[in-house]
């Protein structure tokens, strides 16, 4: 039986629609709008380009969006003072400054300026932190692990007490995920165990998973036969594995392959994300909720 594809495509357009509703209510009952920049250092093509997607979704959404452009020799001290100028703004509720940064900024130090109450990233420490603690605490959850969860509720997994393998610990996902999924909430109350490079036997981990996770960015890292059948498979990896010509516009496009081989592992898992389309809509999608949630914060709404 072939599995059920959890489609971010899809979901990220029910989140959206929700976003968009709730702005236009609050703005009739408050006279506010989320306020989001977005800082761009230098020409990075794929920085350039994602990060005009995130000012398109914004503007869609009807969040007041600045796209502030520096040039790459801008130093650290000057980055700074720009970021402090937007954290004493009361109109921005997001600040997101897009890696990588050039090599002669102090990437740490740019990241810690970021007002915790404005960082919808989610990676400023004191988030870390309120993320560890769970519950109430909880202000910005990292905006890729936030949509993995959001798409496995959707999906209607059963999350409590299940058994969830996450493949990678990195801490923009394998860390801040598994963190969640063992929180006492909904959509978590789970059994997590986090597997890396250096475990002994991944396939007999993986085996257990009613929900595996797997964010290595290793190409086809999970084999069919590591896979639980019925599982819940999340695939967090998009590697580029080759080019190819698009029948649509005649260009060359990138050939992009998951951490599990998807054609396979689909006659297995009950339920699993395909590549491209799963998890990567989800990511700025999650920008925009926690963007809006920042400004309920400030007007005691969240």
């Amino acid at each position: 039986m072939t599995a059920k594809l959890i489609k971010g495509t899809e979901i990220r357009e029910e989140i959206l629609s929700e976003i968009e509703k709730e702005v236009k209510k609050i703005k009739e009952e408050h006279g506010k709008v989320p306020g989001l920049v977005t800082i761009l250092v230098g020409e990075n093509p794929a920085s350039i380009s994602y990060v005009t997607l995130k000012v398109k979704t914004a503007n869609r959404l009807g969040f007041k969006e600045i796209q502030d452009n520096q040039s790459e020799d801008i130093s650290t001290e000057d980055l700074l003072a720009l970021i402090d100028k937007y954290n004493k703004d009361d109109s921005i509720h997001g600040i997101l400054v897009q890696l990588p940064l050039p090599k002669q900024i102090d990437e740490k130090k740019v990241l810690n300026a970021i007002d915790p109450d404005k960082d919808v990233d989610g990676f400023h420490p004191v988030n870390v932190g309120r993320l560890m603690i769970g519950g109430a605490e909880v202000r910005f959850p990292p905006c890729t692990p936030a949509g993995i969860q959001e798409m496995i509720v959707r999906a209607g997994v059963e999350t409590s007490g299940a058994e969830v393998v996450v493949v990678g610990r990195s801490n923009i996902v394998g860390k801040p995920i598994a963190n969640m999924m063992l929180q006492k909430a909904d959509g978590a109350n789970s059994t997590v165990t986090v597997i890396h490079t250096r475990t002994k036997d991944m396939a007999a981990h993986c085996k257990r998973a009613d929900i595996l996770i797997v964010a290595a960015g290793v190409p086809g890292l999970v084999k069919p036969e590591w896979i639980k059948p019925g599982a819940c498979v999340i695939d967090v990896g998009v590697n580029r594995v080759g080019e190819k010509i698009s029948e649509k516009t005649g260009k060359k496009i990138a050939i992009l392959k998951g951490d599990v081989d998807f054609d396979e592992a689909k006659e297995i898992a009950g339920s699993i994300t395909p590549v491209p389309g799963g998890v990567g809509p989800m990511t700025i999608t999650m920008l925009m909720k926690n963007t809006l949630k920042s400004l309920k914060f400030t007007l005691g709404l969240a």
